[in-house]
């Protein structure tokens, strides 16, 4: 299947399938969900990934559910009210670590609202370990410090710190502290669903916030090799 942007099908989709979020809803209409957002979506991962190989060449774009699709279902032991999630995610990764704690490039998208990101949105105790020894390298930290700044003014947005103390060894006092709150490392911007997120044009609107945010995708990038 050709990517032609995505369908309209899929929001009104998305629509009824809030209103009736349940299994039984969902299982008598698994046809419209394969192939008004399943099929649509796999046909973008290949076109996207192909795009991103400009950026990354070995990037993980995988047009199969648990890769770079998300699999539609929640956990039910924590969403026994809603289990089928409402929102559509897609990402596509650099490493060989697991795809939700690599460097990433990120979309979701529901009838509200599309969201688009670079980096990890999460960092498990592991790696936020790791980021914390990273960030104690001072050149490291202020190359952080300026990618972020360049990226909010161009009208970026970054997430706001996790935690509202500054971890024990490290100084409060830094120029950078703020960047030791920190639970996760990304960039994202939101937009309505348009003309061109239904059109082939999403291709090139995604690529240039990747671009945009790729210095950011690298220096998370290289953190996960540290």
């Amino acid at each position: 299947m050709r990517f032609k942007g995505f369908p309209k099908e899929g929001l009104e989709f998305l629509k009824r399938l809030k209103a009736n979020n349940s299994k039984e809803w969902f299982e008598a209409h698994r046809s419209e969900y394969e192939q008004y957002i399943v099929e649509p979506n796999r046909a973008y991962v290949m076109e996207m990934g192909e795009t991103l190989q400009i950026l990354v060449p070995n990037i993980h774009a995988e047009p199969k559910i648990n890769r770079s699709l998300f699999k539609i279902y929640r956990d039910s032991r924590f969403h026994l009210d809603n289990p089928i999630k409402e929102k559509i995610g897609i990402i596509m990764w650099q490493g060989s670590g697991h795809r939700m704690q690599s460097s990433s490039f990120y979309m979701h998208y529901s009838p509200e609202e599309v969201f688009v990101a670079t980096g990890i949105r999460n960092f498990k105790p592991p790696l936020l370990a790791t980021y914390r020894e990273y960030i104690k390298d001072s050149a490291k930290r202020e190359a952080l410090h300026h990618i972020l700044e360049e990226l909010k003014n161009k009208g970026y947005q970054i997430p706001e710190p996790k935690f509202k103390r500054t971890p024990r060894s490290f100084d409060a006092n830094d120029q950078y502290s703020y960047l030791y709150k920190m639970g996760a490392i990304f960039a994202y911007t939101t937009f309505k669903p348009d003309s061109t997120f239904f059109s082939q044009k999403i291709i090139d609107r995604n690529f240039k916030i990747y671009q945009d945010m790729f210095d950011l995708q690298q220096w998370v990038y290289e953190l996960t090799l540290f």
